[in-house]
């Protein structure tokens, strides 16, 4: 089964920081590079990708951020969603909301480390709540 997903920078940042490979996060991104997630993005996604990965602080290489890059591009889906007359804590999670309502389907979801931003949508879930969901359906 193919899952797509809309994943909140966070999700990316902390799977290309941490130093586990069973971590949550890097299931993640190791599915997405494996295609079994397929990424869903906006170019105001896809515009934040890139500004936050190539911040200083994190230390990513060039090399690590293109590679990440190309297969989010090359294999996920880019949509334009429509505005929304959501409101959320912080303004930048907005678009990530929006792309998650306009792609919105049984195997479609918004991953993100601060499930406390959103709604309490069903669609809305940490990395491990996906991981989880995965393993249980491929059973």
């Amino acid at each position: 089964m193919i899952y797509y997903a809309v994943i909140d920078t966070n999700v990316l940042i902390s799977a290309l920081l941490s130093s586990k490979e069973d971590t949550a996060t890097v299931q993640i991104l190791r599915k997405v590079i494996n295609g079994e997630i397929i990424p869903v993005y906006s170019n105001i996604i896809r515009k934040e990708y890139r500004e936050v990965l190539s911040r200083k602080k994190f230390g990513f290489s060039v090399e690590t951020t293109e590679y990440l890059m190309a297969a989010i591009e090359k294999y996920g889906i880019l949509i334009e969603p429509s505005p929304s007359e959501i409101i959320l804590p912080d303004k930048k999670d907005i678009p990530f909301y929006e792309v998650a309502l306009e792609k919105r389907s049984d195997e479609t979801y918004l991953v993100t480390g601060n499930i406390k931003h959103f709604p309490t949508d069903p669609f809305i879930v940490t990395p491990r709540e996906l991981i989880k969901i995965m393993d249980k359906n491929s059973m």
